[in-house]
């Protein structure tokens, strides 16, 4: 890291590792879901695979496997297609994945959508073509089982009221109460006329798709109140140990939107509009990671961080981390906020760029046992489209553009 971080002065960007590259042929990776494996010190970094940048050129989704050496470093595997991971007929799409500590399961969710049905197509039809997926690993993703349709015992008879839906993208999460969680999101369809939907009343909500069986049976949630797409979720600690489930979702007006769920994530209450986190004009996907508030943490001057200053936010155990495109108009220059009063809607820091340039989807991950964060993002020079890099930084990284001072705490 460069350390180049007074206010005003742009700081040294973390290095990258490309993972999956745009090939000559024209095949394109995009996508991207990171999950780290502690008892392994193992990344899983999945992507899908197309033929071209396009969604309906979808095809399968592919991993690499990375093991955390003792120097920090991370030695890939190979890429490989996860040839389980399909229905026949339908691209496979928006990797998913949560790991079960308990049965020490890993379920990785998708969603399979007919041969080359766009989505917009679904949404103008109202006729649903897509299937909620899930494969499942014993060993820590080097075999999977064959692929699962859950569609009609998870969604049921809801499915009619959906235009289409998927997962995520990105990671899922296991609650303390052991609880999985998986985010989703739905094309909810409120009034059809001659079975075609209305025009312009079909529109996203976010909701959850949860199990409180170590992973037997799903269900869903109910949906969010508000315009909500892509999301992901977190869950938050407070004081009392109580805990609070965190749901951020892409969204067109400008900003992302937030809610909390406290019956983890059966419903949500009271969605609302992030105004410390810039969307771009069509949205972007974006991911959250809650993580342990640190006891001490170097606050912003360089006296000081050699000690660290008690920094313990006022209502929580747990911070948050949210990655996502910073630029008002253009998926450009990804970003990384920090919250340390999650359960206040004004809580976020101004964001630590991390790659300037385009930037599109991303996902991150945390190891405790370093106290390190890592990400997958799309990214590149010219296009987002050119590249998933995987990247390694810690809370120190993030706080050093020291734009908390600058910012009145709520």
């Amino acid at each position: 890291m460069g350390n180049k971080s007074s206010k005003g002065v742009s700081v040294e960007e973390p290095p990258k590792t490309t993972l999956f590259e745009r090939e000559s042929c024209g095949i394109t990776y995009r996508i991207p879901a990171l999950l780290y494996l502690r008892h392994c010190h193992t990344f899983l970094a999945f992507a899908e695979k197309r033929t071209s940048f396009h969604d309906y050129d979808a095809k399968r989704l592919v991993m690499r496997r990375g093991l955390l050496q003792e120097d920090g470093s991370v030695q890939w595997s190979s890429s490989q297609e996860i040839s389980t991971a399909f229905l026949p007929n339908h691209r496979t799409m928006n990797p998913c994945p949560v790991y079960e500590k308990n049965s020490k399961t890993l379920f990785l969710f998708f969603i399979c959508i007919w041969e080359h049905t766009t989505e917009i197509k679904q949404i103008v039809t109202g006729k649903n073509k897509a299937r909620l997926c899930c494969v499942s690993s014993s060993d820590d993703g080097q075999t999977w089982s064959q692929a699962m349709d859950l569609t009609e015992s998870v969604i049921g008879e809801a499915i009619h009221k959906w235009a289409t839906f998927a997962v995520g993208p990105g990671h899922g999460v296991q609650l303390e109460n052991g609880r999985l969680i998986i985010p989703a999101y739905a094309y909810y369809i409120p009034y059809r006329c001659c079975s075609y939907p209305l025009p312009c009343t079909v529109c996203p909500r976010a909701l959850s798709i949860y199990s409180e069986d170590l992973g037997q049976t799903w269900r869903i949630g109910k949906m969010l109140q508000k315009k909500s797409c892509e999301c992901e979720m977190a869950e938050i600690i407070d004081h009392e140990g109580r805990s609070h489930l965190y749901c951020n979702a892409r969204h067109t007006g400008g900003h992302r939107c937030e809610a909390l769920s406290e019956n983890s994530g059966v419903y949500f209450d009271k969605p609302h509009m992030a105004r410390e986190l810039v969307e771009q004009p069509s949205g972007c996907q974006g991911s959250v990671i809650g993580f342990p508030a640190p006891e001490f943490v170097p606050n912003d001057d360089a006296e000081s961080k050699a000690c660290g200053t008690s920094l313990l936010s006022p209502d929580t155990q747990t911070w948050l981390l949210f990655m996502h495109p910073t630029n008002k108009s253009d998926r450009r220059d990804m970003g990384v906020y920090l919250n340390r009063s999650p359960l206040h809607s004004s809580g976020w820091d101004r964001p630590r760029i991390i790659h300037r340039g385009p930037s599109g989807y991303s996902d991150l991950a945390y190891n405790v046992d370093k106290d390190q964060f890592s990400c997958l993002m799309e990214c590149g020079k010219e296009s987002e489209l050119e590249q998933i890099a995987f990247m390694t930084f810690s809370l120190n990284d993030v706080m050093q553009t020291g734009d908390k001072k600058e910012k009145k705490m709520v």
